[in-house]
């Protein structure tokens, strides 16, 4: 049974404008802490580093509602996390059928597919910064909307073969799936949007198949199983969704980073870093996913310090969390500092759901800010002394927005700033 709820249990933190403060809160209060999600559902919050690691590798957690949360029977109806923690895909998934579900896409994200897509993610890069270089002197634009997200969206669209005249309203729609502010009317309009657009795709793809991983997943190879629609779907939703979003704040928190601080453009140009350094430290301190819901407990598992999560109540890591634990960074944890030794993070998760993508993510991040600065050596912050604007949600950990001033430089070349 889930537990009943608490009113001492503090409400996660919807707007995303104090992520890393709460979870530095959850995380003195103990290995795990209960914390109330929307619609009133109450689940543990993990904040530690070695527990988050510990728990991700534990069979006794999985990602099943159907077969592991009872308390999603009692979920209220347009709840806004729905569409992630109810999709039917190898995400959510356990034991076998999640390993037979994954193997299925495994392939298209291994380092020899990954190296084949480098060229099609320079050329992009390099259409995008040259777009940007070409800006009216003194013009603002927001580097997310002009360069992070086309570039991610184009790379995963690619991939899955979903055509130009879809890539917006879906992008939209996987956008509206991580808003934990919304209310259940709005939350039941997404999903119904998002359904509409996934269904649109599927349909495009059966009447137009092609050497794209859609194609792939609607004819299986000899021997597999034909995908459920609703697994499709949700295979679909998952891939595409993560294959962007993630990346996106990555490359904008990375050059939010970079640019807050002289002193790692000198670092770059003096080549002490190198654009590796700056992503790993990027997914160390900023990493893409905050709370990624749900997992659930299989058996009564003890944490210590007094902290038992029963059977059948559900779990959040917070795995961009994790890479500001002081036990596992003692050494100044929320100070990005691309030089420190030991950048290790959770980003992209532990153990059996450890992300498909990570090796294609950093390797778009590192193209897309060597591209970027070499073609715009001069690029600065709109406001440096202002706050950014964040994401509402506590799923992802994001700029919504990032004002810069695009200002190129004759004759500059080469992968760090000149």
């Amino acid at each position: 049974m889930t537990s009943p709820p608490d009113q001492g249990c503090p409400a996660l933190d919807t707007s995303g404008l104090s992520l890393h403060a709460q979870a530095s809160q959850l995380r003195s209060s103990g290995p795990a802490v209960r914390v109330t999600l929307p619609g009133g559902v109450i689940a543990w919050a993990v904040t530690r580093h070695e527990v988050i690691k510990r728990l991700a590798a534990d069979a006794r957690i999985s990602r099943d509602p159907v077969r592991h949360w009872p308390g999603r029977l009692d979920v209220p109806d347009g709840w806004p996390l729905a569409a992630v923690t109810f999709q039917q895909n190898f995400f959510n998934a356990y034991g076998s059928e999640h390993r037979t579900l994954r193997g299925r896409v495994a392939p298209s994200f291994s380092p020899r597919r990954v190296a084949a897509m480098r060229p099609l993610i320079r050329r992009t890069a390099e259409q995008l910064a040259r777009r940007l270089a070409a800006s009216r002197p003194g013009t603002v634009v927001d580097l997310r909307g002009a360069f992070a997200l086309p570039l991610t969206m184009t790379v995963i669209c690619d991939l899955f073969g979903v055509p130009d005249a879809q890539r917006q309203s879906l992008g939209t729609a996987i956008d509206g799936a991580a808003n934990t502010s919304l209310g259940p009317e709005e939350s039941r309009a997404v999903q119904a949007d998002i359904a509409a657009r996934l269904d649109e795709l599927v349909a495009y793809k059966r009447a137009h198949p092609g050497p794209d991983l859609t194609s792939d997943l609607l004819m299986p190879a000899e021997g597999e199983q034909v995908l459920t629609e609703e697994t499709l779907k949700g295979t679909l939703f998952l891939m595409i969704g993560a294959g962007f979003e993630t990346t996106v704040h990555l490359i904008t928190s990375a050059v939010h980073a970079v640019l807050s601080e002289p002193a790692h453009l000198s670092e770059l140009r003096s080549g002490k870093v190198g654009w590796p350094d700056i992503v790993e430290e990027t997914l160390r301190h900023e990493g893409p996913i905050m709370y990624l819901p749900l997992r659930y407990a299989v058996a009564d598992v003890d944490l210590g310090e007094g902290v038992v999560v029963r059977q059948g109540e559900p779990v959040l890591f917070g795995f961009a969390a994790a890479g500001r634990d002081p036990q596992r960074h003692p050494e100044e944890a929320d100070r990005f500092d691309p030089l420190r030794a030991d950048k290790g993070h959770l980003a992209f998760g532990f153990g059996p759901h450890f992300c498909l993508g990570a090796h294609l993510a950093r390797t778009e991040a590192e193209t897309a800010l060597e591209v970027l600065f070499s073609h715009l050596p001069r690029l600065s912050l709109a406001d440096p002394d202002a706050v950014p604007e964040r994401l509402p949600t506590f799923i992802l950990n994001g700029l919504g927005r990032l004002p810069v001033v695009p200002l190129p430089a004759a004759g500059a070349a080469g992968g760090a700033p000149t």
